[in-house]
């Protein structure tokens, strides 16, 4: 978000509600809501968790009846049983216990015990033609039906649960808004909102309907980890977590530091975002919650050392966990055994069918074994889990440009690129595909694009816009680009054969020009010839070098026969 708003600090009253929000999540089974409160309590400084706050009137309340004793004794009763994940029992105890709390433990339970059967009878068709994109729960309406008059904050957040599942977003975001009005720490709450919400423009107009001002730090928490899951942070978001870790809010907190390097992460600073993860191990060295987005860092700067020392850590310490499957899948696909790494991104996405990012690697997987097939049913199960994922939608179109199917390719780059038009690689790969359907004007203007948005391999789309540009009959543009990629390779001191082709482009410019500068041309070319390029190329490269050496010497000739 481009608006820096200045941030409230972390006072009394936001420490209370966090505590009695910990408190009652805790109670509804609600356990990575309690779990988030808790964590960010803890990162609180005792400066601030000492700060006085205003002591409520004492209210004594009438002695319980005996009725209600033992109402509560069921309910403490299918408290534990929960813990125990025992759901079903928990719904048979709480069938006749009133409460909201009680209420809220029961329907949450029958949606819970639902959604295992549902992704126990999906998991039985699976590889099957008739296995529909994601689980079908047949309940949900009835679940829906029992909450649709409520009214109760944490029964809203049910109500919002279940018409985001029926794919209700609109309702769903109204529900949740009304929620977090009496719940502003629910981050359940929160994080349904994201996931209702599809892109950053919707962001923006949904914010201006969240109650809490804008300066509220976890107002701020949410735009952040949003723009996130858009992979579109900027240093907007970047200078927020840095606010956000200072001394007057959570400046102890593992998961707004985790927040912090996916930021980075998503803004291709992968060495601070790799130093920000080592801090939070060397703090708390058997934290596996987002082990995942470390793996992504690691493996995009391809740390095999790394990754091999956590994948072997974190396999003894809990290998049931989808993060540490996710990791090792991107070790083994690091070194290239693609068949193990396929198997533990197959095991991530079982233990949690939306891990998109298990989904997509593993599409990539397929794509290095030459099963375009299969890569193309795992990238789609990635967007059917994930429709933000860039990643997946360029996996889909790889995978049909690899099956010669160039107006599907072309399409799903193009989906790519409305989620990620800053990302110069969905460019080049829009591009490719362009070309290869012979659409050369549109791939020339999607390879500019690239470099307008900073190419991570310019020389790779210097040396394409030149060869285009022959193609279309454009020299002078050809000549242009192929000067710019010799320029590069120069800059960087590559080997010449890396852009020998780039030497040959540009010496030829200089041929085909009357008052042409031969004498640069014939240096490219000697460079060519005297390095190791292949052999088609270096019999070019020679052919022009004698072509270049006759024009010199007959223009030598020529201008000694004027002199005389």
């Amino acid at each position: 978000m481009e608006d820096k708003p200045e941030i409230t600090q972390v006072d009394a009253q936001m420490i209370s509600e966090l505590r009695q929000t910990a408190k009652e999540a805790h109670e509804r089974g609600l356990l990575a809501a309690a779990r988030w409160a808790l964590e960010m309590l803890r990162a609180v400084t005792d400066e601030r968790r000492t700060m006085s706050v205003p002591t409520p009137t004492p209210v004594v309340p009438d002695p319980p009846t005996e009725e209600q004793l033992r109402e509560e004794e069921v309910y403490e009763l299918a408290r534990k049983v929960v813990d125990e994940k025992q759901h079903a029992r928990a719904v048979h105890l709480l069938r006749d216990v009133h409460s909201d709390r009680a209420v809220f433990l029961r329907i949450y339970c029958r949606y819970i015990v639902s959604e295992k059967k549902a992704l126990r009878d999906w998991h039985m068709l699976d590889g099957s033609r008739h296995q529909p994109p994601t689980p079908l729960n047949p309940l949900l309406t009835e679940l829906y039906q029992s909450v649709e008059g409520v009214t109760e904050p944490w029964l809203l957040f049910l109500k919002a649960l279940f018409l985001f599942r029926l794919a209700r977003f609109d309702e769903a975001i109204d529900c949740a808004l009304s929620s977090l009005v009496s719940l502003p720490w629910n981050w359940s709450a929160w994080t349904l909102l994201g996931d209702c919400i599809h892109d950053p423009k919707s962001l923006a107009t949904h914010l201006e309907k969240v109650t809490l001002p804008p300066s509220h730090p976890v107002v701020q928490l949410f735009v952040i980890r949003t723009m996130n899951e858009f992979y579109s942070p900027s240093e907007t978001e970047l200078e927020m977590c840095d606010i956000l870790l200072n001394s007057t809010f959570f400046p102890n907190s593992l998961w707004l530091m985790s927040l912090r390097a996916n930021v980075l992460y998503n803004l291709h600073a992968y060495a601070q975002a790799e130093t920000q993860f080592d801090t939070i191990l060397a703090i708390e060295p058997y934290r596996i919650d987002d082990l995942d987005v470390f793996a992504n860092i690691l493996y995009v700067v391809e740390n095999k050392e790394k990754l091999s020392m956590l994948a072997q850590f974190f396999l003894v310490l809990n290998k049931d966990r989808p993060e540490v499957c996710y990791l090792l899948g991107c070790h083994y696909s690091l070194r290239a055994e693609h068949e193990k790494s396929v198997k533990y991104f197959r095991r991530a996405t079982e233990l949690d069918r939306t891990c998109c990012g298990a989904w997509t690697l593993m599409g990539m997987e397929y794509l290095e074994m030459n099963n375009p097939q299969a890569a193309i049913e795992a990238f789609r199960r990635a967007v059917d889990v994930n429709p933000k994922d860039y990643r997946a939608w360029t996996g889909l179109g790889k995978s049909y440009g690899v099956l010669g199917m160039h107006p599907y390719s072309i399409y799903y780059h193009s989906r790519a690129l409305k989620i990620r038009p800053e990302e110069a690689e969905c460019w080049e790969e829009q591009a490719h595909a362009f070309e290869v359907a012979g659409r050369f004007d549109d791939a020339i203007a999607c390879f500019k694009r690239a470099l307008e948005t900073d190419a991570p391999h310019p020389m790779t789309v210097f040396l394409r816009l030149a060869q285009l540009l022959n193609t279309v009959g454009d020299p002078t543009g050809a000549a242009f680009y192929a000067q710019a990629a010799v320029a590069q390779g120069e800059a960087h001191a590559q080997p010449v054969e890396y852009y020998a082709k780039a030497l040959i482009a540009a010496a030829e410019h200089q041929v085909r020009q009357p008052a042409g500068d031969w004498g640069r041309a014939r240096e490219y070319l000697e460079r060519v010839v005297a390095s190791p390029v292949d052999e088609p190329t270096n019999t070019k490269a020679t052919e022009l070098l004698k072509l270049v050496r006759t024009k010199l010497q007959m223009r030598a000739a020529s201008e000694a026969a004027r002199l005389d």
